[in-house]
């Protein structure tokens, strides 16, 4: 985009920063490529598919995923959309507020909540999704559909090496412990 600091000159300006640290460049420059590329992505999506249907990233992840598998559990869509339980639930509550998503009480176990998406919100992801999926031809354009396919496995080995042996490197690097929790930023109250 026209004014941003292009990725060649983050590159360079970091290779100079870190000249005397024993890094890894290639490595960080995958990951951080992996970051820019996710958000300029996103951001693309949202502010030309999804805004003319009023949603954000998460809310049209949150349909695609009850889309694709049905009725679930929201501890699995959270899982799939990468989210947190208390994201899903504020996300799941305004798309039921629209009439895009319905949720229920589990037949068997009343501390579970079943999402399912309403005749609304099936008809809004078949006229949506092949809008987005011409967005993601877009963005892949420079790509040949061979390069597409490798960029995919590559990417995907990234996410199985942190799905396999992310928890174990963790605990590692916390010396056996585990993780804090997470906090929301907010600072205690005095």
């Amino acid at each position: 985009m026209p004014g941003q600091r292009s990725i060649t000159q983050a590159e360079k300006l970091a290779a100079e920063k870190l000249g005397g640290f024993p890094i890894r460049r290639d490595q960080m420059a995958a990951v951080a490529n992996i970051y820019r590329a996710a958000s300029a992505v996103r951001q693309h999506l949202e502010n030309s598919v999804l805004r003319g249907s009023d949603l954000t990233w998460t809310a049209f992840v949150v349909l695609w995923v009850v889309w694709v598998w049905g009725e679930s559990e929201t501890r699995h869509v959270a899982e799939e959309a990468g989210i947190s339980k208390g994201t899903l639930t504020g996300v799941s509550r305004t798309l039921e507020s629209r009439g895009l998503l319905s949720r229920a009480g589990h037949p068997t176990d009343g501390r579970l909540v079943l999402l399912r998406l309403t005749d609304e919100g099936e008809e809004l992801m078949r006229r949506v999704f092949p809008a987005f999926n011409e967005e993601e031809a877009f963005v892949t354009a420079g790509l040949s559909d061979t390069e597409c396919r490798g960029l995919a496995e590559g990417l995907r080995q990234v996410v199985l090496q942190v799905e396999e042996h992310g928890d174990e490197r963790r605990r590692e690097l916390l010396g056996g412990s585990d993780p804090a929790p997470r906090r929301s930023g907010r600072r205690p109250k005095a």
